[in-house]
């Protein structure tokens, strides 16, 4: 770990990322990739020291109150927050001044602050997204070594339904040849379906890879899926976008399994709902369809 100074935390959209690095070890992680320019190692994590001062400053600025978006590029629960409580600072800052929040993470760590993301939900809006692509416990734990299991972040959606707060899954990356199979996309919908989460957001079934990331993928394939490499150098050569031969099959499960059970699929129409902080008289959404959203 170390410290940077930064004189902003917001994006021009009003996103923000707390920390620059990850340990969560997922293997497929896009973050890595070199287009990012980190010039760190990516498991030494940067800290944006006086974060929660700087995000203050900035909310203080603003004419109204508007959305605040984390957990895109370097999740805010990584293990380091346990110790630092930087996301903790931040979300207590967006809180105090009325703001929004859309926050994903892949960490049953947030549970620590449903306590806050309740009250910005009530005073606002707050969405938390989780990641979800595995099924399998087991494989999991191979894909993603460090985080919350797939049934921990179940838990945790359960958890922010029960609370009232409208949650959305990434259903993202599916890695061809490991988990793109009808099974685990059957028992992730499952999951979905009982924690009522307002929307799912699907690309497509496959994984993205390009130079830092694709190395990195690459040699983990090595070590726990033998000859699994060899197949992607075959299919994909070094494109940057690798579909799951059954993509198509994949995303037609996906869509009606949405459709029966209610559930927004349309990335526009997610995306302009958790981008949009509504007057509390706001008229009814998609979202809310079901009663703890």
């Amino acid at each position: 770990m170390h410290y940077a100074l930064y004189k902003t935390i917001l994006s021009p959209k009003n996103g923000m990322n707390l920390y620059r690095g990850c340990t969560h070890g997922c293997v497929y992680c896009d973050s890595r990739s070199v287009c990012y320019q980190m010039k760190h190692d990516f498991e030494d994590i940067e800290v944006k020291q006086d974060a929660a001062a700087i995000l203050e400053a900035q909310l203080i600025r603003k004419r109204l109150p508007c959305m605040i978006a984390t957990g895109a590029m370097c999740d805010p629960y990584i293990p380091l927050e346990e110790e630092l409580r930087l996301t903790r600072q931040c979300i207590e800052v967006i809180e105090r001044h009325g703001f929004g929040l859309a926050i994903q993470t892949k960490s049953a760590r947030i549970l620590r602050d449903l306590d806050l993301l309740k009250s910005i939900n009530d005073r606002a809006k707050c969405v938390v997204q989780m990641t979800l692509t595995t099924y399998d416990e087991a494989l999991c734990r191979i894909v993603e070594p460090n985080v919350s299991t797939t049934a921990e972040r179940f838990a945790a959606l359960t958890a922010f339904r029960d609370a009232g707060i409208p949650t959305v899954v990434w259903l993202s990356p599916i890695l061809p040849f490991i988990n793109d199979t009808e099974e685990n996309l059957r028992g992730i919908l499952d999951y979905c379906v009982r924690a009522k989460v307002g929307g799912i957001i699907c690309f497509g079934f496959g994984v993205t890879l390009r130079e830092g990331d694709r190395e990195y993928f690459y040699r983990k394939l090595d070590e726990h899926f033998p000859h699994v490499k060899q197949k992607y150098i075959r299919e994909f050569g070094n494109s940057y976008e690798c579909n799951s031969p059954s993509n198509a099959a994949l995303c037609e499960v996906f869509r009606d399994e949405c459709r029966r059970h209610g559930i927004v699929h349309k990335p526009d129409e997610i995306f302009a709902y958790m981008h949009t902080l509504e007057r509390r008289e706001r008229q009814t959404t998609m979202f809310d369809v079901y009663p703890a959203l």
